[in-house]
């Protein structure tokens, strides 16, 4: 990943079980009584194209958080806003897909996340509940001490939510995934930038006195939330006041967390709404390309961004590099490993002598010292 981190990168595509599935019943040859009834390849392609344009609603009945977007070859791309913890927001990008029939889904998902479509409901449950040390010994592994500890630390608030809630996070994406397999000559595409990549420019982008209160705060973080709570956050207004607030404490963390990501996933979101070419019954008719439907599954708080990045030139290259650490940010983690490697000698220490005076305070080991007194010769 670090060798692409300077390239602009094509939409990238879940490496998972095939992503188209028609049902045999639903596909119904028009063939007349009398004539064979076996298919020709094309003539299969030119049916199954057939009856998902039928499918497709001109003035498809959309959810009220679908915001659509026209790109400039006529593609026109649904982007539905929501919560990651919702029952409805599930209910709304299946409703979106299946009315629009699209030949691309993207979801705000990156290769590194990509497990969480194929893991079930209660595993998932589990997942998120449990944080353990060789969770924290992997995150910093893949992202370095610092930024390792803030994604085990963003974790504890997802396991959080999902403790309160007793709902596991991504809902919305399984169910996209899901649906997409049932639409013909579908695409599933990964929209989202990397994940280390994202929490490395945001550790980069504090001090450390904000990584330090960042930390602190998160660690503290036990306010009850309901699903009214959550629900509430499909509101454009109350989510806007909630990133004000957030700009306000932590502008550069916005910037790296939020506003960057708005940027990547308008890429990825232009680059799936490109012309589709129609399949073709030989090589010697010509081809034809049609504007493309594509459906973004994206948190509600990307959609502002996405709307205010659409018609704008994009360039992902510098959003994609990870800038060299400050002198600040070398001592900090200097300090952060000299605290932990600290921390862990005293413990060794303290346990080592605990473990002596046990030891020696057994009647066996009194007995052993008061032989070996006795056996030793006296001057």
């Amino acid at each position: 990943m670090e060798g692409e981190e300077g390239q602009d990168q094509p939409p990238q595509e879940a490496d998972l079980e095939p992503l188209v599935t028609v049902g045999a019943s639903e596909v119904v040859p028009r063939v007349l009584s009398g004539e064979s009834q076996n298919l020709s390849d094309a003539d299969a392609l030119s049916l199954l194209l057939e009856m998902k344009l039928r499918r497709r609603r001109e003035r498809p009945s959309l959810p009220r958080t679908v915001t659509e977007l026209v790109a400039e070859d006529g593609s026109r791309v649904y982007v539905v806003g929501t919560a990651h913890f919702s029952d409805d927001s599930k209910k709304d990008v299946a409703k979106t897909i299946r009315e629009v029939q699209p030949d691309v889904v993207v979801v705000e998902l990156c290769q590194y996340r990509v497990s969480m479509l194929k893991m079930d409901e209660s595993t998932l449950l589990q997942e998120a509940k449990e944080i353990s040390l060789e969770k924290l010994q992997q995150a910093v592994r893949q992202n370095g001490v610092m930024s390792g500890l803030m994604q085990m630390l963003l974790l504890k608030v997802s396991a959080h939510i999902t403790e309160q809630l007793g709902m596991a996070p991504g809902g919305e994406f399984r169910e996209a995934f899901k649906e997409a397999s049932k639409v013909p000559f579908c695409k599933f595409h990964l929209g989202d930038r990397p994940i280390p990549v994202t929490f490395k420019r945001a550790i980069a982008a504090l001090s450390f006195w904000q990584k330090v209160k960042l930390a602190w705060g998160l660690c503290f973080l036990s306010d009850p939330i309901s699903k009214d709570d959550v629900e509430r956050c499909k509101q454009k207004d109350l989510l806007e006041q909630m990133m004000a607030e957030m700009i306000g404490e932590f502008p550069d963390l916005h910037r790296t967390i939020v506003s960057e990501r708005d940027v990547y996933l308008t890429y990825m979101l232009r680059q799936a709404a490109r012309r589709l070419e129609l399949p073709r019954s030989s090589d010697a008719e010509p081809r034809k390309c049609v504007p493309s439907v594509v459906v973004g599954v994206v948190g509600m708080g990307h959609v502002p961004g996405i709307e205010k990045n659409w018609t704008t030139d994009l360039n992902i290259q510098e959003i994609m590099t990870v800038p060299p650490p400050s002198i600040s940010g070398r001592v900090s983690r200097l300090a952060v490993k000299a605290a932990f490697l600290g921390l862990l000698g005293y413990g060794l220490y303290w346990m080592g002598r605990r473990a002596t005076s046990l030891v020696l305070s057994l009647p066996v080991a009194q007995y052993c010292l008061q032989r070996a007194s006795a056996a030793r010769p006296h001057k």
